[in-house]
């Protein structure tokens, strides 16, 4: 079963240098699974379009990572929805978010 992660992640803005875009660094508990997700009001961090997100899996917390775990996202009255990809339960992963603030 999926879990929210929303009330879990740590999420650090990066502010938009010059007007351009914002990113998001987000982190997750490393209990996290496959299919769990979280949800983040883009509005809250002045992201109004959604342009780039990337996704990381640690083999070992806070030691290994891999390029592995794409997400799945959906944008719905500008809450942007991460599942979390791949096939590994209990592994932290993180992040980047990236978007334009108009």
């Amino acid at each position: 079963m999926a879990d929210d992660l929303s009330s879990t992640v740590t999420v650090v803005r990066q502010p938009a240098l010059g007007g351009g875009m914002v990113w998001l660094f987000v982190e997750t508990p490393a209990t996290a699974d496959d299919t769990d997700y979280f949800d983040i009001t883009l509005a809250d961090y002045g992201i109004k379009t959604l342009e780039m997100i990337l996704g990381n899996r640690h083999t070992t917390t806070d030691s290994v990572l891999v390029s592995a775990d794409d997400p799945t996202t959906a944008v719905s009255s500008g809450v942007l929805r991460v599942t979390i990809g791949g096939s590994t339960d209990n592994k932290k992963r993180t992040f980047m978010i990236v978007g334009s603030p108009t």
